[in-house]
């Protein structure tokens, strides 16, 4: 199966290089995806020129696909869903959520000259980040592209409902599968909670398992 990999805010498709081998190793076909603004030197990006591209790698497979998305990307691959039902097999959301019609994609952290750098690791002090050792926070940190306020602040868009058709699987790192149950049970995810078909996985990781726990993720993607 084509596997289409999209990496979560200041990462671009190298994030993804641990995970590839394990995904070829098992048979599957991975497509890490660099979004315009992250990685390609567009800082006029906006968030239409991700989903553009997002749903160029999704009409560019000969068959149903799954999508997987990461932080911020889940809402880019719950929007793939939206935009093409009919090709997307399963959508994979990594530590995150999709954002609801009418919000701002992504609008976190402060903006400086026009982008969203990354804000350094206070805000993800914790569960985020506690099994990242000082090298991993260095490379993470060095390799971090600030990303285009077009992007961050761009409106997200959903049309289609028969997206709540897409089977949905949840990977939960730094929060449980039942702490997910009580956000989208209590109204705070209400993609999810139209959602008909959602699965909970959990993985003993922090935000970024890609990089921490990257074959365990591979196996669970995989599956």
């Amino acid at each position: 199966m084509d596997i289409l990999l999209i990496a979560g805010l200041w990462l671009d498709g190298s994030a993804w290089d641990d995970v590839v081998p394990t995904l070829e190793s098992l048979g599957h076909r991975p497509v890490p995806l660099t979004l315009p603004g992250q990685g390609d030197g567009a800082a006029s990006a906006t968030l239409d020129d991700q989903v553009a591209a997002v749903l160029a790698a999704v009409d560019a497979a000969s068959e149903k696909l799954m999508v997987v998305g990461h932080s911020a990307a889940c809402t880019l691959a719950w929007l793939a869903a939206d935009a093409r039902p009919e090709k997307v097999a399963k959508v994979v959301l990594i530590g995150g959520f999709p954002a609801a019609d009418g919000e701002p994609y992504a609008d976190l952290f402060e903006a400086k000259d026009g982008v969203m750098p990354f804000p350094g690791w206070g805000p993800f002090e914790g569960p985020d980040s506690a099994d990242l050792d000082e090298e991993a926070r260095r490379s993470i940190a060095a390799a971090a592209i600030p990303v285009p306020t077009g992007v961050t602040k761009g409106l997200v868009r959903l049309v289609d409902e028969r997206r709540f058709d897409v089977p949905v699987v949840l990977v939960c790192p730094e929060f449980t599968p039942a702490q997910a149950q009580g956000w989208i049970g209590a109204g705070d995810v209400p993609e999810l909670a139209k959602a008909k078909h959602v699965d909970f996985v959990d993985i003993d990781s922090g935000h970024w398992p890609m990089v921490s726990k990257p074959t365990e993720l591979a196996r669970l993607l995989g599956a």
